[in-house]
């Protein structure tokens, strides 16, 4: 019997066109690339978050293009509109303030519509803060887990942290500087104050500062600065240690008795949190085991 095809989608006709995806300068106007520029100079439509910020970085042209203001506010209402631009043959070029557009910036769902409609999308990449910060960090970067802006409110912050604590993956966050402080302070209480992190604040612009230490080391060195204090920053953690399940545990045999107890998403947070092994391969050999006879 043959597998069904996956149905298509629409064929928004032959005269679409392209969304394109453009990243611009985080701050020096000389990480803005050629072709960037080119798209800038020629697409007939612009979709910037501020179409203010995003009118400085507009390069040389014959006509001005026509700007749509895209934000968290009016995106569901304002994707309609451009999808039916690009259906009707007209170039639209989606970009944030600075970085990539679409990380922790609006955007998804107006590339999430030209895919159902079959409309072509093409990234033109550049700069962006998160992955500038890690490379500049010193930790390891072959995992990471990218986790936007933490919540603004202490409670729900410290829980989100909390929730992250044993995530071995580096951890990458965007938080505003003003905010840094209260950050690093959380996050030394929880993660650990020891913990390596990174921050990097201002990247690429003239006061970018850059320095690695442990959690309370940094939190004491921007309470006690105001300069580190303004402007956006990545914080940058290094994920939790690897732990070994202990010498001696026969973890499939522990498997076993969990699912024969317990739903098999619950056993596996419990295989996990006494064994040490990632939750994912926790959930495998739960659902592995599932099967075995108990020899009751």
């Amino acid at each position: 019997m043959t597998r069904p095809s996956p149905p298509s989608p629409p064929d928004p006709g032959p005269a679409s066109g392209t969304l394109w995806i453009v990243a611009t300068p985080l701050g020096n106007l000389d990480d803005f690339s050629t072709r960037a520029r080119q798209v800038l100079a020629e697409v007939e439509v612009i979709a910037a978050e501020d179409t203010r910020t995003s009118r400085k970085l507009l390069p040389p042209r014959n006509a001005a293009p026509r700007w749509v203001a895209l934000h968290e506010h009016n995106e569901t209402r304002v994707v309609d509109r451009l999808i039916e631009t690009l259906a009707a043959g007209t170039d639209v070029a989606l970009v944030s303030d600075a970085g990539t557009p679409l990380i922790s910036d609006p955007g998804y769902r107006l590339v999430d519509r030209a895919h159902e409609r079959g409309i072509r999308v093409s990234p033109v990449p550049g700069p962006c803060a998160a992955i500038a910060a890690l490379s500049a960090a010193g930790l390891p970067s072959d995992r990471f887990r990218f986790e936007g802006f933490l919540p603004a409110r202490g409670g729900q912050r410290r829980k989100r942290l909390q929730a992250l604590a044993s995530a071995t993956a580096t951890l990458l966050f965007y938080v505003p500087a003003r905010d840094l402080a209260d950050v690093l302070g959380d996050a030394a209480d929880i993660l650990g104050r020891a913990r390596r992190a990174v921050v990097g604040r201002e990247l690429t612009k003239r006061f970018e500062t850059i320095r690695r230490a442990g959690l309370a080391e940094l939190a004491d060195w921007v309470a006690g600065d105001p300069d580190q204090q303004r402007g956006e920053a990545v914080l940058v953690v290094a994920g939790a240690p690897e732990q070994a399940a202990p010498a001696g545990l026969d973890t499939r045999l522990l498997a076993r008795e969990l699912a024969a107890e317990l739903p098999p998403a619950r056993a596996a947070r419990v295989l996990a949190r006494v064994s040490g092994m990632p939750r994912r391969e926790a959930f495998g050999l739960v659902e592995s085991t599932r099967g075995d006879s108990t020899g009751d």
